[in-house]
């Protein structure tokens, strides 16, 4: 189970978004995981993620205090990926996103590889998932499925920003500020890479994908 299955969106866009986790489990197998959630997050960086993070620190791109509005012009938007890997210090779920089935099917191929004796979940489209087990050669364990929002779904945002902000599973990517960064790549103010890259820095666990948001900003801010 995992909060990126709320992500909204149909099978199709999430042709270039795979979330991959490694968990161990508290007082099963736990004990000398942090060397091997380490190591989770070191084979990932072979394949080119658009970001790592852990639950507790957050993703390869994070907020800083010491900044002024002017500096968002030239801010490094470039992911620290070592940062993420340094500052693991306890056995907390990490997790690693592709923005394509190529790279999503090698990283699981190499996780197999590696047998580190952790949990392992692959979020995307059921198809997708499918295709990362079989590259691996491994059977399919289990499957959640998001029932997706009900209710007053009158009330929801549009689509738009939807698939924007529920890429942070825990809420801290609000509608406002999706909307907000439409409207600015919309009007020139930014361009979808750069307001792609304030929105994940919000993301709390670093399952934000950049590279779905720069292609979802850019479709919104031409009305598609």
């Amino acid at each position: 189970m995992t909060n990126t299955l709320h992500r909204f969106g149909s099978a199709e866009s999430f042709q270039d978004d795979y979330v991959v986790f490694a968990i161990a489990s508290k007082g099963k197998n736990d004990e000398g995981a942090l060397v091997k959630l380490r190591r989770f997050l070191e084979l990932a960086i072979q394949f080119k993620p658009v970001n790592l993070g852990d639950a507790i620190h957050g993703g390869a791109l994070r907020p800083s205090k010491d900044v002024t509005p002017i500096s968002h012009w030239s801010r490094d938007a470039k992911p620290d990926f070592d940062a993420v890997i340094k500052g693991l210090d306890v056995p907390t779920t990490v997790a690693a996103v592709f923005d394509n089935r190529l790279a999503a099917e090698e990283f699981v191929t190499a996780l197999r590889q590696a047998d580190l004796g952790l949990s392992v979940n692959i979020s995307t489209s059921i198809d997708g998932a499918e295709q990362c087990c079989f590259a691996a050669g491994i059977p399919r364990h289990s499957v959640g499925y998001s029932l997706g929002f009900e209710g007053e779904t009158t009330k929801l945002p549009d689509a738009s920003v939807m698939l924007l902000s529920t890429m942070c599973g825990h809420g801290m990517v609000s509608h406002n500020l999706a909307r907000k960064m439409i409207d600015w790549v919309k009007e020139g103010r930014r361009t979808p890479e750069q307001a792609a890259s304030y929105l994940t820095r919000f993301c709390s666990c670093g399952v934000f994908n950049p590279a779905r948001a720069a292609r979802l900003l850019e479709q919104a801010a031409r009305g598609e």
